[in-house]
Formats: structure tokens, C-alpha cells, sequence
């Protein structure tokens, strides 16, 4: 169900309505951009509950990440989180990028620690003059605008997490912060997501965690990226895929019927929605939309 643009998604999760959300990634060139818009008028009629726009790593995306978001505020009925990162911003660059975000009329944010230029294994040098946490960041925004805040949550721990208590410490605090909702980085077992939400319980906290979806179209691509963010792929869905190796269509249908199924696990345990990666292609979420009979 969409929100209001009044209305808070904290606000819509606690009254215990499911979400579901998409996830892009802003593009490249004229052609990528094409394909985002295509992509977010295919899935426009679904009435997500928001729609996010990633950050590149390092900040390097800032400028087209905050246009395409505001376009989206401005020109579709989607309501537009926008995501902002620490990495190689001030604080007073940060109050700048709130602002810019406020007067495009988003009021939704997904704040985050980010990832190093070479990548979330690779060690944080803070940016002088910056913030060196997400819960930093969380306190900025809500003390500069009246922001509503996302922040993410990581079932199998972030890579430089000392321990899975610890991770879940660091998503607790980004809760007290202000932060209203988390959205997971991918995974493959949903065990790893109600492990999760059962530690944040324990420490006393309530917020609400979307599952992050990504469903699995290549496995030698998927397995890469697992192994750059600390996401491992179960041996029992790589023998499901490899038994059709030598036929990307039969691997890529056998990669939607997985993510279906752990989609369908996560409802039934729980899960307050899901939040689909779509990497700017609407087709494999509305395959799984068919696979678990969401309609328009």
C-alpha cells in the first residue's frame, strides 16, 4: 500500500500492513536512465509503499541520486526515500544535500554509514570535518528537517561487524536515534532474518525491518557480490541453480522460483513487507509478484 504523502512509513508498518518497495540505482546514461523510467512506470500501478534511490560508493552518484529522486517526488505518485551517506561529505555538505532533498518536497531518508570507494571489506578513513557513523547522520537529519528516517540492517552482519551482537548494537543505536524503519541488505535464508529481528528485539527495540530482496538471475554475479558485502549463498540453492547450468533462462526461472519461496517464508514468519532490488528492470519483481498472487 502507497503512503500519503503526510504520512510516514514507520506509521504504516506499525499498523501492520504489509510494504512492499522497490530499490533503483541511479543510471549511468541517457539509455540507463530510459530504462529506470520504464522500469518505474511498469511498477507505479503496484502502489509501493516508497521507492529508494542508492548512493554510489564514496558519494559518487550525489548529484544524479538526488535529481532522480526529486523527479520522482515531483512527476510520479511514488513516494521517493531518498539515500544519503557519510562517505566523502562535511557535515555542512550533509546539511546541504538535507536541504536540496527538503525543497525537492522528500521527506523520506535512508541514512547510512556507507562503503568505502573500494568497498564495505575495505577499512573506514573518516572524511575530515565529517561524520563517521549512520547514526550521526540519523541525528542530523531529524535536528535539520523534518525528515523521516530508514537506516540498514544486515542479517548476516556487515563485513566489519565484530560479531552479530555487535552488528545488531550498532542497528539498535541507529533505532535510538531517530531512525523509524531498517531495510536488510540481501540474503538468501530467512532464518538469518528472523535471527536478526530477535536479537534487535532482545535489546528492548521495536523497529521495523523490511527483508531486501534480490533475486538470483546469474550465479557466478550474485555469488561475487555475496562475497563483497558478507552475503553467502546457501550450497542448497547453488545445487538448485547449477543442475541448469548451460541455460541462462532455465538458472534465471529457477532463480525467481527461490526468491519467491523465501518471500513467501518471510510473510508467513512475520516480515512486514519486502524490499525488492530491482537493479532498474521491473521484470523479475513482477515475475515474483505473479509467484505470490500480489495484484495491481
Amino acid at each position: 500500500m502507497a503512503i500519503g504523502r503526510g504520512r510516514s512509513i514507520g506509521e504504516l508498518l506499525a499498523q501492520g500492513e504489509h510494504s512492499y518497495s522497490f530499490e533503483f540505482f541511479p543510471p549511468k546514461d541517457e539509455a540507463g536512465e530510459a530504462q529506470l523510467w520504464e522500469a518505474i512506470s511498469a511498477l507505479e500501478p503496484y502502489h509501493p509503499t516508497f521507492v529508494s534511490v542508492t548512493y554510489g560508493a564514496g558519494g559518487s552518484t550525489r548529484g544524479t541520486t538526488v535529481r532522480i529522486t526529486g523527479r520522482i517526488a515531483a512527476e510520479t505518485s511514488l513516494t521517493p526515500v531518498a539515500h544519503l551517506t557519510c562517505v566523502g561529505h562535511t557535515r555542512e555538505e550533509l546539511e546541504q544535500i538535507l536541504d536540496t532533498y527538503h525543497e525537492a518536497g522528500v521527506q523520506h531518508l535512508m541514512a547510512l554509514r556507507g562503503d568505502p570507494s573500494d568497498g564495505p571489506r575495505a577499512p573506514w578513513v573518516a572524511t575530515p570535518g565529517g561524520l563517521d557513523y549512520a547514526s550521526d547522520l540519523v541525528e542530523l537529519a531529524r535536528a535539520r528537517g523534518d525528515f523521516r528516517i530508514g537506516v540498514a540492517a544486515f542479517p548476516e552482519g556487515h563485513p566489519s561487524a565484530q560479531s552479530l551482537d555487535q552488528d545488531a548494537d550498532v542497528l539498535v543505536a541507529k533505532a535510538r536515534a531517530g531512525a523509524e524503519f531498517a531495510v536488510t541488505q540481501m540474503f538468501f535464508k530467512a532464518e538469518d532474518y528472523f535471527a536478526l529481528v530477535e536479537r534487535v528485539r532482545a535489546r528492548g527495540v521495536d523497529i521495523p525491518i523490511l527483508p531486501g530482496i534480490m533475486p538470483i538471475l546469474n550465479l557466478n554475479a550474485i555469488r561475487r557480490q555475496g562475497e563483497l558485502i558478507g552475503t553467502a549463498v546457501p550450497d542448497s540453492v547453488v545445487a538448485r541453480l547449477s543442475a541448469h547450468d548451460g541455460d541462462p533462462a532455465a538458472v534465471r526461472a529457477e532463480g525467481i522460483a527461490v526468491a519467491a519461496e523465501l518471500c513467501a517464508d518471510l510473510l508467513e514468519g512475520g516480515a512486514p513487507g519486502l524490499h525488492f532490488y530491482t537493479l532498474n528492470r521491473s521484470k523479475a519483481t513482477l515475475e515474483i509478484f505473479s509467484a505470490l498472487n500480489v495484484q495491481v
